[in-house]
Parts: structure tokens; sequence; C-alpha cells
């Protein structure tokens, strides 16, 4: 790759982004409304940077404070509809700044009546039970205006979703059978909703609010202060030479730029619009080039040490420390993205595609003498993390160190004077993020901070410390990271009324009765026609009860984001697979990969979908060669089921369960991708296609004694195409 061809062009990735990811597609704007829009997304930014580093707020209070930024500002960048979107822009009485009035006063009440629980909030443990009349009427806007604010930020599905739950809740008594309950009143509904934490006030909003919002954050900072650009150059140093070069590029790059960003789009846009021109240039077809890129992207969301927000929600889920979910997601994003890989390179292989050329190459050397400081933030946010401290303490210094790398070093060329601040910096930063600083800590804090600021101002001033990015692409950032928070607020605000109509109707242990008897049905219908020795009806219930969690999973994330898709079946699905023997951490990876998996599985794969409009291919095709490519995700959740060592802090680990099943994945992922490809060392026959696709299955079954089932029947596949592959080597060559 050329560097014109590798440089990230920040201001095309924006575009990019707002094209094909809905959640970016903000409505145009004129003054006063652009001001005041941009400056109530710093303000968010501002807010989430200050209590992450000096202290979080009451819980109501900082809940609030988030919740109504969030949604108010929904209503002033989303329009009613695309009619709206598309009208003339002018600034009048009745559209302020191009919005219409009715907007401005949707997102005054919407935020008045978030912040009238912190208000009330020492006077609400008598209320709940007995919400007075202004409580059901400030309940009821905010219900109202949330639904309307998801709708306009996310579409239809995930606000039909609410409606659907909050008429159950009402209409109990003339549900049948197992589903009818007593019922609710709106009054009742709006006590539990609104007047405690078990419905929109409730966990999925505080993990946004606390966590969610930082990494979203970080990862901008962090792509903007080039280190995005040095793992690109890495990847392509690394792969880009060899068979396919582009199309392995995108894998590795994908998995970099996925440990800064939680987000499939996000990484489709960044990573794609390099990788995806380049992979066509080579030979790649269009819809195979835009697949390669949605399903890597994919990735980004179970790649540590950023995962998507559904594994901050896992932290207070199941009151484990972050550490924990980052250790056991490495393997399972290991899986997929070496099943891609794999796929790629056999790919290649078939069609005798090239890799990169040496004048394609960037120059790893000169990269990394660039852009090495850029490293610092992550290592960092990684130490902090795995010392036990706060994910959002964690964020906090890594956005702080992006800050300082991006402020005071330069691409090239820096002076003693820029080393000497950045150490400075990072030595007072340290203090901040390590020190035990007693009951006084806050207000020390402050003070080296603001130490730390004065420092950094007089040496602009007096010094003429100058940085890698301008001062205005700091505020850009901070305005950027705010806009990916919008719309992920809204869900889990809107997510907090499913989980408010399941705790206060008790439909979730319902749903598990429902899904459990259906299970052992089916269990039945397998047994009966099974040997009797080969039958197990504890695993096969398990099994059918996996299989149909994993599509609901599916077919919810084909209208609804992961996060959404993530809190609400582990309400419903999760509880099931634990009364079935699923440790929690494992059945809730389940739910969270097959949710992640949706981004790539049509009709609505919005991952392929972006990808598909970089590289001008049909995005139904794309999304359905995207899931051929993701099918080592699709398996590797049941894996990790009846085998938790892979998820390496299970309970129940042992190094002789994880190197066996281990061993077992890796070579039967191989073999799935020969078979999907339909390519090893030559072109497979039908018959060799079919055995490899019985093998895979057997070999990724953990187990040593299927296991070794599985690699006796890839043998005579791999001796066929040994004596093929050296058949077609030793022929003369056509002239």
């Amino acid at each position: 790759m050329s560097e014109t061809v590798t440089a990230l062009d920040e201001r095309k990735l924006q575009e990019l982004e707002e094209k094909f990811d809905p959640e970016m597609r903000f409505r145009p704007t004129v003054p006063p409304a652009t001001v005041i829009v941009k400056w109530l997304l710093i303000a968010l930014s501002c807010f989430h940077y200050y209590t992450a580093g000096f202290g979080l707020l009451r819980e109501a209070t900082h809940r609030g404070v988030h919740l109504a930024f969030v949604l108010s500002l929904i209503f002033l960048v989303f329009a009613a509809s695309k009619k709206h979107q598309e009208t003339q822009l002018r600034s009048s009485w009745l559209a302020p700044g191009g919005v219409p009035l009715v907007d401005w006063l949707l997102g005054i009440a919407c935020a008045l009546s978030v912040l009238y629980i912190p208000y009330v909030f020492d006077d609400i443990a008598f209320r709940v039970g007995n919400p007075s009349t202004t409580d059901v009427i400030m309940g009821s806007i905010l219900f109202i205006t949330l639904l309307e604010a998801t709708r306009r930020s996310m579409g239809w599905p995930l606000p039909l979703i609410a409606i659907g739950f909050t008429a159950y809740a009402l209409a109990g008594p003339y549900f049948p059978g197992l589903l009818k309950h007593a019922g609710a009143s709106w009054s009742q509904m709006i006590n539990h909703q609104y007047l405690t934490s078990q419905g929109i006030y409730g966990v999925a909003v505080g993990v946004v609010a606390t966590y969610v919002f930082h990494f979203v954050l970080f990862g901008v900072m962090a792509t903007r202060i080039g280190l995005g650009q040095l793992f690109l150059d890495i990847a392509a140093s690394v792969a880009g030479r060899y068979a396919g070069g582009p199309a392995k590029v995108s894998v590795f790059g994908s998995a970099m730029f996925g440990m800064l960003s939680g987000s499939s789009v996000a990484n489709a846009v960044t990573v794609g619009s390099l990788t995806i021109p380049a992979m066509i240039r080579v030979g790649y077809r269009r819809e195979f080039a835009a697949a390669v890129e949605a399903a890597s992207s994919t990735g980004g969301q179970i790649t540590p040490p950023v995962l998507g927000a559904a594994a901050f929600l896992m932290i207070e889920f199941l009151n484990v420390p972050y550490q924990t979910i980052i250790a056991a997601a490495v393997v399972p994003a290991f899986m997929h993205f070496f099943g891609v890989f794999m796929q790629v390179h056999f790919e290649a292989k078939r069609y005798g595609l090239r890799g990169l050329t040496a004048e394609e190459m960037p120059r790893l050397k000169e990269s990394l003498r660039q852009r090495w400081p850029t490293l610092i933030p992550l290592f960092l946010l990684i130490s902090i993390l795995v010392t036990g401290r706060t994910p959002y303490l964690a964020a906090f210094t890594g956005i702080t160190s992006c800050a300082i790398v991006g402020l005071t070093t330069q691409v090239s060329g820096n002076k003693p004077k820029n080393w000497l601040l950045m150490v400075v910096l990072h030595l007072m930063l340290a203090v901040l993020a390590f020190a035990e600083l007693g009951q006084d800590s806050e207000t020390i804090k402050l003070v080296i901070f603001a130490v730390g600021v004065a420092l950094l101002l007089g040496s602009w001033k007096l010094a003429g410390v100058t940085g890698r990015i301008p001062h205005s692409a700091m505020v850009e950032a901070f305005e950027t990271g705010a806009k990916y928070a919008l719309a992920v607020g809204a869900a889990a605000a809107s997510v907090g009324i499913v989980i408010g109509v399941v705790t206060l109707t008790g439909v979730g242990f319902k749903i598990s009765y429902i899904i459990t008897s259906w299970a052992t049905a089916m269990a039945g219908g397998v047994a009966s026609v099974l040997p009797a020795a080969l039958v197990d009806m504890k695993s096969l219930t398990l099994l059918a009860a996996l299989v149909m969690t994993g599509v609901v999973c599916i077919l919810m994330g084909c209208g609804i984001p992961t996060t959404a898709n993530y809190i609400i079946m582990v309400t419903v699905a999760a509880p099931t697979l634990v009364q079935l023997g699923v440790q929690p951490l494992v059945a809730h990876f389940f739910v969270f990969y097959y949710g992640v998996l949706a981004d790539i599985t049509p009709p609505v794969a919005l991952a392929a979908y972006a990808a598909a409009g970089m590289a001008g291919s049909d995005p139904f095709r794309t999304g359905n060669t995207a899931f051929r490519l993701g099918m080592a995700k699709a398996l590797v959740p049941f894996v990790f089921v009846f085998s938790p060592s892979l998820l390496l802090v299970a309970k129940g680990f042992t190094t002789y369960d994880f190197i066996i099943t281990f061993a077992g994945c890796v070579l039967g992922i191989v073999a799935l991708a020969a078979a999907l490809s339909r390519f090893l060392l030559v072109e497979m026959k039908r018959w060799e296609q079919a055995l490899c696709f019985a093998a895979a299955i057997l070999l990724i079954a953990p187990g040593l004694v299927v296991t070794l089932v599985g690699a006796a029947l890839a043998v005579p596949v791999l001796l066929r195409q040994l004596a093929a592959w050296k058949l077609s080597n030793a022929a003369p060559s056509p002239a």
C-alpha cells in the first residue's frame, strides 16, 4: 500500500460513517442550533471525563445528568422523519437554527422529566409504591419522549419491543395460560419504571454512563493521535506481502483496531476504506472483499481490551472485575479472526491472488519512529485494568495520555523540550492514577491536574511547543465521542423498560420454563431416532436450548443493536441456560457472541451494509458471504459451553481440557475453512468437501475421542490433496 492509499483521512472517514451508520446520520443545522449542539456534545464529554477522574456523582444524579444530555440532544440532531431530514434549512421563529420548535420543546420536556428524579431523590423512598400525580405525569412524559428518541436514533424495532412488553404488563389478565398475570395499572407501571432502579434508571443506563462512554471517547482520541494508523501499518507489514495480502491486512488490521473501537460499523469504515479497494485491485470479488472487512470488523466488539458495550454490562450483571471479562474473551476472539484468516488464505490460493508489492507496503520502521508515542495511552490503560482499578479510571488515564501525546509530541522532529514536557506530564498522570492520596484525594488530584494544564498552556505560549494534532482536533474528538454515545444511551434506557416489565410481572421465569419445556421435547424427539448408547438427554436438552437461544439472538439482532439484544436475551434466556447447568459467565458470553453475529447476518447486517457500500457490491450477497466467513464465531460459543476451559477463567479450568479443546478448535476451523472454500492444497472434490465438513464438526466438538475421530476422517482428504498437489507441481507448466 502506498502512503497515499494507507493514510487515514479523518474527514473522509467521518463522511463514510455518517453515510453507512444510521446512528450517526445527524440532520444538518444552522446557527444558533449548530453552536448549541456542538457545545452540548462537548459538555457531555467533559462531564464524563471529569467524573471518571475525580469521582462519580450520586448514582441517580450521575445517570440523570447523562440521560438528560443524551435524550435532549437526540431531539436536536435526529429529525422526526427522512422527509424532515432533507428539508431545506432556514432559521425562523418556528424553527430556530433549522430545528423545528416542537423538537426544542420535546428536548426540554425530556430533560426536565429526567432531572426530576435526582431533584426528588431524597424523598423518593417515600414515593415508591405510592407515586404522586406529579410523579406519574413526569414519568409519562419521560416514557413517551424516550420511545420517540429511540425511534429517531435507531428506528422502530426497539421501541416496538418496549411497547409490546408494556402492553403485556398492562393487559396481563387477558393473556392465556402460563403468560397470564394480575396486570398493572398505568400508575403502577410508571412507579416501577420511573421511581425505582429496576426500569429506565437501571443497570443498562448506569453502565453506559459509567463505563461505555469513557471507552468510546478513548477510542476516538487514540485514533486521532495516530494509533489506528500505526496498527494498520503494522498489519500491512506483517501480512501484506503474502498471497491475498490486502485481505489478510484487513483481518489483522480489524483485530488491532478492534482493541480501540467496540463498534463494528466504525471498524468497517475505518479499516475498510483502505483495505477494500486494495482487495478489489489484487483480484478479490467485490462481495468477498466487502464480506472480509465486515466479518473482521464484527470481531472488534469481542477483542480486548476495549470490547463492545455489552462487556461492561457483564461487570454489573455478574459482579466480576473487568480483567476477568478480558481474559475470558481472548481465546474466542482469536478463533474468530483465525477462522476468517484461513478462508481468506484458501480463497487467495484458489484463485492465485497476489500480495502487496514493496512499493505498496508501508515502511514499518518509519511508521514506528513517527508514531511509537501513541502506544503509551494503550499501555497505561491496560496496566491500570490488570492492576484491578476501576475501568473508568483506566479510560480517564488513557484519554489524558492521548491528549498529552497529541499535544506535546510531533510526527517528526521532536525537540528535547517536547520529550521533557511529555515525560513530566505523564509522571503527574501516574500520580493521579496510581497514588493513594487519602481523604482529600479529590482536592489533591484537582490541584495536580490544574498544575498540569497550566504547564501545558505555558509551554505553548512561552516555549512554542506544538503537537502532532492541533488543539481544534482535540475539541472535535470530544464532540465526536459524544455523538457515538447518543444512540446507545437511548437504547440502554429503552431496554430498561423491557427489564422493568420482566421484574414487575415475573415473565422471565415463565419464558425460562417455556424454553426448557421446548428444549426437552426437541431432545426427546432426537433421542428417539438415535441409539441408546449415544443418547445423553441432559446434553441434548442443553444443545436444543442453545440452538433456540442462538436463533432468537440473531433474529432480534436483525432489528436492534448488540447492547440492547444482549440485555434482553440475558434477562429472558440466560437464566434458562444457567438452570441447565451452564456457568453464568459462559451463558452471558454465549448470548453476547450471538448478538454480535447479527451485524453480519442478513437482512439487517449493518457492518456488511457499510462494507458493501464502500465496495459497490450487493448488500445481501455480502451479508451471506460475511456470515460464511464468520462461521467460526457461530460454532465456538457452543464449544465453550460444553468445555468452559476455553474461556480461561471459567470454573473447572484444567490445562488438559484447554489444550485438547484449543487444538481441536484450531484444526476444526482449518477443516471448516477448507470445506467452505473448496480448497486445501488444490481444489476439492465434492466428497472431500463433505468429509471435511464432518471432520470439522467432530474436531471442534470438545473431547479427546471425538477429536481423534474427526482427525481420522480428515486423513483421506489430506492424503488425496497431497497427492494432487505433488502431481500439479510435477506437471510441466504451459508455454
